[in-house]
């Protein structure tokens, strides 16, 4: 189970690698860290799986796609900075390297002296959780305003079209209040 997981983590780093857009990649490397956690509570340690949940996948995406909206998200023309065979082999190393650390480690399961995940979360590290939502919910919160219409509702185009409308009845009704003023003029 933990093999399995392992690769489901570094086949989602691998998307978040490939992927053409910046915001598909933060949302592949939010998916990546998510499977981190359940691989870290399956190796016993709950509390990093927690954290890593929280922070991994939860405020560092928030923030990712916050910083994606802020910049903006530009393709880069141009060749890499790191040649592909030098990156590939970095990977290649860094895996085997984490193979042969989790490989022999004890079977799954949390320590003896743990609780379970959600005792964990809501027990033990309760304050600490409720302080990660609370920021990941105010950059929640940051984001939609970011992604809120850019200008106020009366300088959309709908407003302008029907200003321009009004502005158009308003000369005619101009025009014939200046046609029947001089009418009652002379009748007077």
């Amino acid at each position: 189970m933990l093999m399995v997981l392992l690769l489901v983590s570094l086949a989602f780093a691998a998307q978040a690698l490939r992927a053409r857009r910046l915001l598909y990649s933060a949302l592949w490397l939010a998916g990546a860290s998510a499977v981190l956690a359940t691989a870290f509570y399956q190796l016993g340690a709950p509390m990093v799986a927690v954290i890593e949940l929280s922070v991994g996948a939860g405020l560092v995406t928030v923030l990712f796609v916050f910083a994606i909206n802020v910049a903006g998200e530009e393709n880069l023309a141009g060749p890499s900075v790191v040649p592909a065979w030098i990156g590939g082999t970095v990977v290649l190393v860094a895996m085997v390297l984490i193979g042969a650390l989790a490989l022999p480690m004890p079977g799954p399961g949390a320590a003896a002296g743990e609780g379970t995940f959600a005792e964990t979360l809501w027990q033990a590290r309760g304050l600490d959780v409720l302080v990660q939502i609370v920021l990941i919910f105010a950059g929640v919160l940051g984001l939609l305003g970011l992604l809120a219409e850019a200008a106020a509702p009366l300088d959309q185009p709908a407003a302008h079209e029907i200003a321009a409308e009004r502005q158009r009845q308003l000369q005619v009704l101009e025009r014939t209040a200046a046609d029947v003023k001089p009418r009652e003029e002379v009748h007077v």
